[in-house]
This record gives structure tokens, sequence and C-alpha cells, in this order.
């Protein structure tokens, strides 16, 4: 009976050992972020207005701190990081005010079909070509804002920093820009499985518009080619990092609301089918009411249903919970405590 009791309470200090592990490991803060040094790629997304900008200048501003250098690039055509640093940035990485180590920049992935140009393979074709070019390029659906992103993604792959951390658009924006180097992979296949084809059009295009009298059809054609094969093995290697989970990881962001929670479901599915990594939710906007204010308790009682929700939907997640402050976050001083704070949350 002695070793029975004995055992038994040696099984229960085992199970209370484990839930604990099971909770550090799963601690309701960002920590692991930080304590994750090989990760390089830290994408931030969410619903519209539910604080990502906040979020991931906050967590930029935090990783200086633990890294050499890092660089947050915001992808959202409606750029808000000037806003939220409170100083301009441009399409070149910028160093921060008062951060020696922290870089920013804002970019638009995407660019207008019809201004699209063929420049970015590396050739200079005349306009008839590059027109032509242009129209069978174009023939793949999403092909052309995909070599844009593609060029971005080659750019990133050049710079040196520690970790990049993306501010990314609204979800449907932000899972059009996961598709790009899936379509541009497909797309580029296509293109360079059809050589031979391309090398016999060249001719009669030529012999048609009387172009390129100074250029030899078959040199253009292989220097085109050969351009698109080698962007083909630059997609590949950024679809590889983005997919391996310990060099890139996404941040979901949301409020405690129903749209809110679905448009972060509704990520995580999409993630889940493109093979790419989230273990981390942030939940900004919590409500910790105080007093008898009766709007303010009936909030929190309809957040409280819907964090529950989020909780035991992503129970193998690192859930944060942000309170709803009583001022905007602006500047480094503000980022700076915000992002104190995401190592440092409630406990759902």
């Amino acid at each position: 009976f002695f070793c029975k009791g004995n055992q038994k309470s040696l099984n229960r200090q085992r199970e209370k050992e484990r839930v604990n592990n099971k909770m550090a490991e799963l601690a309701p803060t960002l920590q692991n972020l930080v304590d994750q040094p090989e990760i390089e790629w830290i994408f931030v997304g969410g619903k519209g207005g539910v604080g990502k900008t906040t979020t991931s200048s906050s967590l930029a501003v935090l990783m200086a701190k633990h890294r050499k250098n890092v660089l947050i690039i915001s992808t959202d055509p409606a750029h808000n990081l000037s806003d939220a640093f409170d100083q301009k940035f441009t399409s070149k990485p910028t160093q921060v005010n008062g951060i020696e180590n922290l870089y920013a920049m804002e970019v638009d992935p995407t660019i207008d079909p019809d201004k699209f140009e063929v420049d970015m393979l590396g050739v200079k074709p005349d306009k008839n070509i590059q027109s032509f070019l242009s129209e069978i390029i174009s023939s793949t659906p999403g092909i052309d804002e995909a070599m844009s992103f593609a060029e971005l993604m080659k750019n990133i792959n050049t710079m040196e920093y520690s970790t990049i951390i993306f501010d990314t658009a609204p979800t449907g924006h932000t899972l059009r820009l996961l598709n790009f180097p899936d379509i541009l992979e497909k797309g580029l296949g296509k293109l360079v499985g059809l050589k031979q084809k391309f090398n016999s059009l060249f001719t009669q295009f030529q012999s048609v518009t009387g172009s390129m009298q100074e250029q030899d059809p078959e040199e253009l054609h292989d220097k085109i080619f050969t351009q698109m094969e080698a962007m083909k093995k630059i997609v590949e290697q950024v679809n590889g990092q983005i997919k391996n989970p310990e060099k890139c990881t996404f941040v979901g962001v949301c409020i405690p609301e129903f749209l809110s929670m679905y448009e972060t479901e509704r990520l995580c599915q999409e993630l889940a089918k493109h093979e790419v990594d989230i273990h981390n939710i942030v939940i900004n906007n919590v409500l910790y009411p105080e007093g008898d204010c009766k709007l303010c308790n009936a909030r929190r009682k309809m957040q409280q249903k819907y964090i529950d929700q989020i909780v035991d939907l992503y129970d193998d997640f690192h859930v944060v919970m942000m309170p709803l402050l009583e001022e905007e976050v602006r500047g480094i001083k503000d980022l700076t405590s915000f992002g104190n704070s995401l190592i440092k949350a409630e406990k759902p």
C-alpha cells in the first residue's frame, strides 16, 4: 500500500511537471521568437485594423535588442510604418532614429500589369520585343506580380540582416503574396519548358516586325531564358525558406471579435495549406474593466467568449493578450513599452 501511495504521488508529480513544462513551452508571450535566433523571417498579418503595424513595429524594436541588426518591411500598399515610428521611410532601408541596428522600408510588392517590364529579366529588348514578351509572360495569371515579388525577395536575400520582419497587408492580400512563389515557380517552369517554341516565335516575330536588327534573336532568346531559369532558382530558394519553420514563421494578429477571429482561422488554414509555420497569435484591444462601467463589462463579457474560443482552438499556440490602451502607440518610447508587454503578457 505504501509503495502504491508513493507511486501515485510520483505520478501526480510527474503529471504536474509535464503540465508545467507544456505551459512554459506555450507561455502566453512572444518570448519564444526572441529565444529562436535561427529565425530569419517573421511575417505579421491578420485582418485590417487589428494592430498589425503596432505589433510588428514593437516586435522589431524588441528584436533589435537581441539581434545584430533587424529590418522591418511594410508590404501593405497603405503603409503605416512611418506613422508608427513617427519618421518618414521610403523603398530603401532607412535607419530608425535612436536605434542603430534597426532599419525600416516601405515597399509595394505588386505592380500594375500594364507597367510590367521585361527589364527585370536582365535584358534590354526594343519596344516591339518588350511588348511581345510582356504579352507572353502576362498570359500566365498572376506571374507579373509574382515576378515583382520575386525581385523584392531576391533583393532581400542579398541584405545582411539577422532578422527581417514583414508588416503585411490585410489577410486577403497576404494570402495572395504567399501564393506568388508557387505561381512563379509553376509559371516560369512552363515558360522554360516552351523554350524551343519561343525560339521559332522570336524568329517569326523578327521577320514580321523587322526588329532586333542589331541583336541576334537566338542570343537574346538564350539570355532571356537563362535569366528566367536563374529567377526560378531564386524563387525555389525563397519558397523553401518560407516553408522552413526553423527559418520563417508567421504571427497572427486579431482582436476578440467574430470577424477578426474568422479571418485568423482562415489565415491559419491557408498557412497550413502552404506549409508555412504559425504558432503565435496576438489578441489586441482586450478590455480589463475597472468599476461598474456597464458598457465596459458588457464588452468584456463578449470579448471573453471569443478569447475562450481562440484559446481552445489554438491550444498548441502561444496566445498573447494585449490590453486596450488609452492612447495610440506611436514613436520609439511607446513601441518599446508595447514590445516589452509582448514578452510579459497576461495569461489568457
